[in-house]
């Protein structure tokens, strides 16, 4: 994966930071009607608004963010001058600033690198969409992605968010460490987590969209919980026991690269 993002969607075997090309891959102080919050709670919030939103005007950004127009407005145009958020017509969106910024995180350092070819050879053998994800807040998020010959990565709402429950939250809820924030798990996890640790890998077949089927592997940076997820993303015909056993051999070699084997 490079360094650099692009705007455009990857072709295939183009690895994406957050469903985004990576391969070619503000004083503290109250806010008016913000409560306690700072001037950087309303900012952040308000970028929060901009991003679910894709695109909107005034008034619905800032009944979204709970802020007063006038305050709304002012942090919108400072946004603006900033580069992280732009006009579109009567509107706003998301600037190429945030775009910018948001290429320097990585969940964990190294992450890229251990990926790249790996995630190159298996989309070239499967034709399957091949994404990597962690988990955070209780939901699986999307950190990179490659659209394979069909294309199947999008998570709901166009948002970068899976419930836990795909098979790529699965793998990680099963081998994290206790403490994680979900909801009451089922009866039935205990039993499903330990499948899961005993033979490495997590199925979904369309248990949480319909003609979406996908299996996941861990990625490990030591011997601990696993730090992310490999996941292979293809449709009804694809043969999922297949796919999981090349997703072990690729999850292998990133987790050996990212322990810099």
């Amino acid at each position: 994966m490079s360094e650099g993002l692009g705007a455009t969607a990857p072709r295939s075997g183009e690895l994406s930071a957050g469903g985004v090309d990576r391969l070619s891959w503000p004083d503290s102080g109250a806010v008016p009607g913000a409560g306690r919050r700072g001037v950087l709670d309303g900012a952040f919030g308000l970028l929060a608004a901009v991003q679910r939103a894709g695109e909107a005007g005034l008034t619905t950004l800032a009944s979204e963010s709970g802020l007063p127009k006038t305050t709304t407005y002012r942090l919108l145009e400072q946004l603006v001058e900033l580069g992280a958020v732009e006009r579109c017509g009567a509107g706003y969106r998301m600037g190429p600033r945030m775009f910018q910024l948001g290429q320097g995180w990585q969940p964990h350092r190294g992450l890229w690198s251990a990926a790249r070819e790996p995630v190159r050879r298996l989309v070239g053998a499967t034709g399957a969409s091949v994404a990597i994800n962690v988990l955070r807040d209780g939901q699986t998020l999307v950190v990179a992605s490659v659209p394979g010959e069909a294309g199947l990565l999008t998570p709901p709402q166009n948002s970068l968010t899976w419930p836990w429950f795909t098979a790529a939250g699965k793998v990680l809820v099963a081998g994290a460490r206790p403490g994680l924030p979900l909801d009451q798990l089922p009866a039935s996890w205990p039993r499903e987590a330990a499948a899961i640790r005993e033979r490495g890998v997590a199925f979904d077949r369309e248990e949480v969209m319909a003609g979406v089927c996908c299996v996941a592997v861990p990625l490990y940076k030591d011997d601990g919980a696993p730090v992310a997820s490999l996941s292979v993303i293809g449709g009804p015909s694809h043969h999922l026991e297949r796919l999981g056993g090349i997703a072990q051999l690729t999850g292998r070699a990133i987790s050996a690269g990212l322990r810099g084997r």
